[in-house]
């Protein structure tokens, strides 16, 4: 998150720094050739700066290098008054100013993805500021080579009357709404979706809805996925052929809520959340993206849901072991049916040569309290783990680059096992290799784990192969008590002064092979391996048949005032 931060701050400094210095040399010296060329790289920090912070507000920026290239066309021209000129200025006057603008009310606007309608208007709106920077860098480029100033009013124009025909179409919307609501209401009701995935998170999170897609698809109901960021709308809508629809607010959510709708999936417990739980017609469901025993696994939010997936018993006893109080009766046990495809090793694989070994490092967390994350002290464990002639995956936390520390501690990593690759040829796979490979096809690549606590776990015990837990903590004998799943796995303590201890029960004498076979019915239920996937889709259409279609259901879903 740090590393988030600076980046942003650096791109804003570089951005405003370049407009200033364009507008001081271009107004204050005779340079206006490289007060241009500045205003030039002013416009590729400003385009940067939107990638790094999409959304923000370049108004500061773009005035100044507006200024600065129309100040330096003057000069170019040296003709005095040019009325064509003075028209661009204030063409070009008014696209920043309502660029911005235009730009958050079609934010504002649903939009949507796999569905037959197009929402080009919102679309639009958020390109307008591209269009901006590269209108500013036309008429830079017209004014460094003193082109009549017609040929920069021809494209403020363009874009001009192209900003206009927005604003028009966005003011129809939202003061002048068609009958029988918008078109992308419409193609939901024709869709007449069953039941909905709602998703709101920080960016890079989309893994947590994707890991379920196959599995809503496999219901055999017409759905639909609905996102509450718009950079989730893209990527989600490449994952399924299910509709994917963005809505930003909750007057959109209003729309796309269908009557048709009858039960609403969740997958985190995300604050908006609470948007389509309002919404007591639908029953409100609690996958969640993983099971672990980290701190957040056992959320007292998820209360506030009218079922509570889990994927064995011992995730009900976490609630438990927190305090928190639910009814029994929440709770529905479906496995975790992401592990189906897991090949299972029934007997234990002791003294084995040359182990391939799958590294998993959680991230940081966004407190102290929930940072398991082992890279501070990975280094000494791979170099034990070569020195065994042990070939590893190393997989890192989607999360894990978005801390600058934790960034360089992966960095150093990956230049080990690489350089110990070319010494020795030895397949590690690391990077993005790593990341091309899906958790399951990790997993069946490997003799054995190492990770933090995290939801990996849970889904390698499914295997039977034996994993290893840092206690990151130093909690001792009180971390199984707390994680209990490491109970059935081998404890790394955070100095890793048992390395080898741990490494030698890990991968040549695995004592506790039996035990975890207990753990894993506890963990992720006792379904058959064959269809170990239809405990979940039985419960997720039971939910589905179980609401009452007798009372006559009205043309919208009603919100709880």
């Amino acid at each position: 998150m740090r590393g988030d931060l600076v980046r942003k701050l650096a791109a804003r400094c570089l951005s405003v720094g370049l407009a200033v210095l364009a507008f001081v040399v271009v107004a204050l010296t005779g340079a206006t050739g490289w007060g241009l060329a500045l205003a030039v790289a002013a416009l590729a920090a400003a385009a940067a700066e939107q990638r790094v912070r999409p959304g923000a507000d370049l108004v500061a920026e773009t005035t100044l290098i507006a200024a600065a290239v129309l100040v330096g066309y003057a000069r170019r021209l040296d003709d005095g008054f040019d009325l064509a000129l003075a028209a661009t200025a204030l063409v070009l006057l008014g696209l920043v100013l309502l660029v911005g603008p235009l730009r958050t009310a079609g934010n504002l606007e649903i939009r949507a993805a796999n569905l037959p309608v197009r929402t080009w208007t919102p679309l639009i709106a958020g390109q307008l500021g591209t269009a901006l920077l590269g209108l500013l860098a036309v008429v830079a480029v017209a004014a460094a080579l003193a082109l009549p100033a017609v040929v920069a009013l021809a494209a403020s124009l363009l874009v001009g009357a192209g900003a206009g025909a927005v604003a028009l179409d966005l003011a129809r919307r939202r003061f002048r709404p068609a009958s029988g609501g918008n078109p992308v209401a419409r193609a939901l009701r024709r869709h007449q979706p069953e039941f909905l995935l709602h998703f709101s998170a920080p960016p890079g999170s989309e893994y947590q809805v994707t890991m379920w897609l196959p599995y809503l698809e496999r219901i055999g109901r017409p759905f639909l996925v609905m996102v509450r960021e718009p950079e989730f709308l893209a990527p989600i809508a490449a994952a399924t052929s299910a509709p994917v629809v963005y809505c930003p607010t909750l007057r959109t959510m209003d729309e796309a809520l269908v009557p048709s709708l009858r039960t609403a999936f969740y997958v985190n417990h995300g604050a908006k959340n609470s948007h389509c739980i309002r919404f007591t017609q639908l029953t409100h469901v609690q996958l969640h993206h993983g099971d672990s025993d980290k701190a957040p696994s056992a959320n007292p939010v998820s209360g506030i849901f009218d079922r509570i997936f889990v994927a064995g018993p011992a995730a009900i006893d976490r609630y438990a072991r927190a305090g928190i109080q639910i009814p029994a009766e929440k709770f529905v046990v479906v496995g975790r049916p992401q592990v189906e495809s897991i090949q299972v090793r029934p007997e234990p694989a002791v003294g084995l040569a040359q182990p391939t070994v799958l590294y998993t490092p959680t991230w940081t967390g966004h407190h102290a309290d929930a940072d398991y994350c082992s890279l501070p002290v990975a280094e000494a464990l791979l170099r034990r783990l070569l020195a065994r002639g042990a070939t590893v995956i190393l997989r890192a936390h989607p999360y894990t680059t978005q801390n600058p520390a934790s960034a360089r501690q992966l960095g150093r990593l990956t230049e080990l096992l690489v350089a110990d690759r070319n010494r020795t040829g030895r397949p590690h796979v690391v990077g993005a290799a790593a990341r091309e490979l899906s958790l399951t096809e990790c997993v069946n690549r490997s003799d054995a784990l190492i990770s933090d606590v995290s939801g990996v776990i849970s889904d390698y015990l499914y295997s039977g192969k034996p994993y290893a837990v840092t206690d990151m903590g130093d909690e001792g004998e009180r971390f199984t008590e707390n994680f209990p799943l490491a109970a059935s796995g081998y404890v790394l303590r955070r100095d890793m002064s048992n390395a080898d201890e741990v490494l030698t029960a890990l991968l040549d004498t695995d004592p506790l092979a039996e035990a975890r076979w207990a753990t894993r019915r506890r963990y992720l239920g006792d379904f058959p391996a064959e269809s170990y996937a239809e405990a979940f889709l039985t419960a997720a259409r039971r939910e589905l048949a179980s609401t009452d279609h007798s009372t006559e259901r009205s043309t919208q879903l009603t919100p709880l005032a």
